[in-house]
């Protein structure tokens, strides 16, 4: 029988000021998806969906490693919407074949009297059917454990978020506004003695 494990995160986080509002760089899923995660860990698959091979993860004596296949949608108004739409676990097949993740969350800029703000939220769900040694361990233990791991992806990204994606934005919204200088070579004639 399936063991399920939740985890869900929220953030807000308070979005400094720069030249160009945060929406326009939140139009661009794949910078959000370079700043939140390692590149070399990354596959763009078409415009919106990209392969995510996590870092594996210890789940009691088992080391796993699962690659995620993330649908990043950016709307008119600057919200981003993910969700997973494949999984795989790489090395174990028995799990991998009793394995099911299911990742949807959004992060929307909200404008307040104080500021611009980025709202959001992620919902993380993973059923599996655990090996035979797994499944003499009380329930209450697994789903204590399993909901911790989620809970410390969760946090991760979160982390990311607050650090790593204000540094980008923050990067790329002065990449946008600096203008090449013109070069100013002299064009005065040389003055020539009458």
């Amino acid at each position: 029988m399936p063991t399920r494990f939740t985890a869900s995160q929220s953030v807000a986080i308070a979005i400094p000021e720069q030249p160009i509002p945060i929406q326009h760089y939140l139009r661009q899923p794949q910078r959000l998806v370079r700043a939140l995660f390692d590149p070399n860990r990354i596959q763009q698959l078409s415009l919106e969906v990209f392969r995510l091979k996590l870092r594996p993860l210890s789940f009691m004596s088992l080391s796993i490693q699962p690659t995620v296949d993330l649908k990043v949608t950016a709307e008119s108004n600057g919200t981003i919407r993910v969700r997973s739409v494949g999984c795989e676990i790489l090395g174990i097949e028995y799990i991998n074949q009793r394995f099911s993740l299911n990742l949807k969350g959004y992060l929307s800029p909200e404008q307040l009297s104080n500021g611009t703000y980025l709202k959001g939220r992620a919902d993380l769900e993973v059923q599996v059917d655990l090996p035979p040694p797994f499944s003499f361990t009380p329930k209450a233990i697994l789903e204590a454990t399993g909901n911790g791991l989620l809970k410390s992806v969760l946090l991760t990204i979160k982390q990311r978020l607050q650090y790593q994606l204000l540094a980008d934005y923050r990067q790329w919204a002065l990449s946008q506004t600096q203008q090449t200088p013109l070069t100013t070579e002299s064009t005065d004639l040389p003055l020539v003695p009458e």
